[in-house]
């Protein structure tokens, strides 16, 4: 099942509760170009391989076509967060606890951007949806734990495979480039770290990209009084418009993460740069193709963690790393918290 763009703006003006979700889940996806999608680029940018206008510019195009070309290919990740919470089935009551848990989402992730630390999208959408869906049901019976237990895997994929991949890509340049020419070796990986930027981007739109759309679909159906959606598909009309909303979030503010990602943690060279968006890129991949829900942020941390570490552990800023973790480690409880608190005073007001 799917949606023209003239069936959806002839029921966003018809439906006040569907502007409502709309608006919101663009301001989701917004906060997300805040503080996710600059984890795509926070390495060429550092290491000036390119300026960070080109480089949003890089991002936006190939975060579409991560979006367009991977859900063609396997949407398991947007079905993945769009099965993930049952909201029962009073459809007016869902779409409130839906519009509290993005309200949650803008929240959290407004709150940790602020101070600068790359908190996980994915995970803060998942804890939001989850707390909303338990306030609903007053227990655990709104949360599909087949789909949940992929969450736990993506989290240990991206965390532990991401540091490794970052690892072995750095030990792998550096034994490959030892008898060349280190100023030939600077100039080849600036040209390469664009490509790896760009690589990252794409993968970021085929994870982040489709989480998000699974969103704005279910928000759509609930609107139209549909609760029994079971599978649909994702039309090009919100693909263009989830990419160009991220976008416009990472030129206004994701600059500070940027500089946490890219800078703060690890002094990196061109050459790590490169090694490190490989890593992540490859991780994101895998898990694209299998349908596992990733963190963009967690894979694109760890692979840079990975890199330093490939050189010394003393080269990582451990202490901003420990700040990221524990930002990490309160996204689930802290997130979903806020969705359950929000969705119990949306549903007691409305």
């Amino acid at each position: 099942m799917t949606i023209s763009f003239s069936a959806f703006l002839s029921q966003l003006v018809s439906n006040p509760a569907l502007a409502v979700t709309v608006l919101l889940t663009l301001g989701v996806i917004l906060v997300n170009g805040w503080t996710d999608a600059p984890n795509a680029i926070a390495t060429c940018v550092s290491t000036r391989a390119i300026r960070p206008e080109k480089a949003i510019i890089m991002a936006a195009v190939f975060n579409f076509l991560g979006v367009f070309v991977m859900t063609m290919i396997n949407a398991g990740v947007a079905s993945t967060i769009y099965n993930m919470v049952d909201f029962g089935g009073n459809t007016d009551q869902a779409l409130i606890a839906l519009c509290a848990a993005l309200v949650a989402i803008v929240a959290w992730a407004t709150a940790a951007w602020w101070f600068g630390i790359p908190t996980s999208e994915s995970h803060a959408l998942i804890a939001g949806l989850s707390g909303a869906a338990i306030a609903m049901h007053n227990s655990l019976a709104g949360i599909q734990l087949s789909e949940w237990i992929k969450v736990i895997y993506g989290l240990i994929l991206s965390t532990l495979l991401g540091f490794l991949l970052g690892w072995l890509s750095a030990k792998g340049v550096e034994l490959s480039c030892r008898n060349m020419d280190r100023r030939r070796t600077t100039r080849f990986f600036g040209g390469a770290q664009i490509a790896g930027g760009a690589a990252m981007a794409f993968m970021h739109g085929a994870q982040d990209g489709q989480k998000f759309m699974g969103v704005f679909m279910l928000g759509i159906f609930l609107a139209g009084g549909q609760d029994n959606v079971t599978s649909f598909q994702i039309p090009l009309w919100l693909m263009i418009l989830c990419s160009l909303v991220m976008a416009l979030g990472t030129s206004i503010g994701g600059y500070r993460i940027i500089k946490a990602v890219g800078m703060d943690m690890v002094k990196l060279e061109k050459y790590q740069g490169f090694a490190a968006d490989m890593a992540g890129a490859a991780c994101l991949l895998f898990s694209s193709l299998t349908g596992l829900p990733v963190s963009t942020t967690h894979t694109k941390t760890t692979a840079i963690m990975g890199v330093g570490a490939a050189r010394r552990l003393s080269a990582v800023n451990w202490g901003v790393v420990k700040e990221m973790v524990l930002t990490w480690v309160l996204t689930f409880p802290g997130c979903g918290i806020i969705g359950f608190l929000c969705a119990k005073l949306f549903l007691f007001i409305f």
